[in-house]
């Protein structure tokens, strides 16, 4: 096993790291407070390539590894939760769906343009009555024989009203289950699509939710990704890799908020000393750093098994298990570490905890999580 990083991972996370603290952390809180969507930022991302990552060059992506995405996804979220899941999302759930399993038109139509931030995407499986429960689809695709008729709503769409571009999973043949389900690519301003009012949301403020309807939208049959019927198979792969995007996420929000503290622990004083001195306190800052290593490594291991081609399906889920729980729990430490200060908005600390729960929720609950670890260990 190496442990190391190599000269060029450390200059991609470097880079990363540098534009977080350089362009992210100047108005985060603003951004945060408005609910503003950082458009000129993500315009940025683009341009350096943070937006298609393991895009093959002739599409317009960076070619890097899986191993550079998570770093990537730890540095911003360490800073900006907000601006990290809309690279996430494009990166995880888009791009690396129609890469995979896009047709070459696809992906000259809109991979080349979502690589490079040109586009933005959006990823549309959760309704109203179908989010874990992901076969239970009520929107429906009819085949029309030219273009399917598509009819539903799709919720907690993330880049609902900024993207350009949406993956949409519909029903098909609603008898054949989860075999009768299929995966589509929808343009913003089809007839029919409407986009929802803003989700005020507890945490990640500055991305867009928003619901999405759509009525009688037609699709041409040119934009159904796969075969007929693969569509259930499409989502499930693509959110096991979006796993690795989100545990790193969830990484990063643990490890800013860690830094924060431990920063903090060094300037402030009680009863004499800097309270990074009182046991009560260090003891934290002890199992904040063992915890965030052990999430480390196990989002390293599944950025690294995806790397190898191999099946990160289980490994992707532990990572986001671990990684959700410790955010959640060692922002709430973070908070803590700060007192009073941590209670107000300059502190950032706050802000951490609240994006730290979504961690937990979207791409899978925790719950869900322990379904696939725990199916996978009887299986075997």
């Amino acid at each position: 096993m190496d442990f190391n990083l190599s000269e060029e991972h450390i200059m991609i996370r470097d880079a990363a790291r540098d534009f977080a603290q350089t362009e992210l952390l100047p108005g985060v809180i603003e951004r945060d407070n408005n609910q503003h969507f950082p458009d000129t930022l993500v315009k940025k991302m683009g341009e350096l390539g943070f937006l298609g990552v393991m895009v093959d060059p002739k599409y317009g992506g960076s070619g890097m590894d899986a191993i550079s995405y998570v770093l990537i996804m730890e540095e911003l979220s360490k800073i900006d939760a907000s601006a990290s899941v809309i690279v996430s999302v494009n990166n995880s759930l888009v791009c690396y769906g129609l890469e995979t399993y896009g047709t070459e038109e696809q992906k000259e139509n809109y991979l080349t343009k979502l690589a490079t931030g040109e586009f933005l995407g959006a990823f549309c499986l959760s309704e109203p009555e179908a989010g874990s429960d992901a076969t239970s689809q009520k929107t429906t695709a009819i085949d029309k024989g030219d273009y399917y008729l598509l009819n539903g709503t799709k919720n907690w769409i993330t880049n609902g009203g900024r993207a350009d571009v949406y993956i949409v999973i519909a029903q098909t043949d609603r008898d054949k289950g989860s075999h009768g389900i299929n995966a589509f690519i929808v343009e913003k301003g089809t007839e029919g699509f409407h986009i929802g009012p803003k989700e005020d949301k507890l945490g990640i403020r500055g991305s867009d939710t928003h619901t999405l309807q759509f009525n009688d939208v037609k699709v041409p049959k040119k934009n159904r990704i796969g075969v007929n019927g693969s569509g259930f198979r499409f989502a499930m792969k693509t959110l096991s890799g979006g796993r690795i995007g989100i545990a790193a996420q969830a990484l990063g929000i643990a490890s800013g908020a860690y830094e924060l503290a431990l920063k903090y622990s060094k300037q402030r004083k009680t009863f004499g000393t800097e309270i990074c001195n009182h046991q009560a306190i260090a003891f934290k800052l002890a199992d904040m750093a063992t915890d965030i290593e052990a999430a480390r490594h196990l989002v390293m291991k599944a950025a690294w098994e995806k790397d190898q081609g191999e099946n990160y399906d289980f490994s992707s889920a532990m990572a986001k298990l671990f990684a959700s729980k410790v955010a959640m729990e060692h922002t709430v430490e973070a908070v803590q570490i700060h007192g009073g200060n941590g209670f107000v908005k300059e502190y950032h600390v706050e802000r951490l905890m609240r994006d730290a729960k979504i961690t937990q929720i979207y791409e899978g609950t925790s719950e869900i999580q322990k379904i696939i670890i725990s199916r996978s260990i009887i299986r075997d």
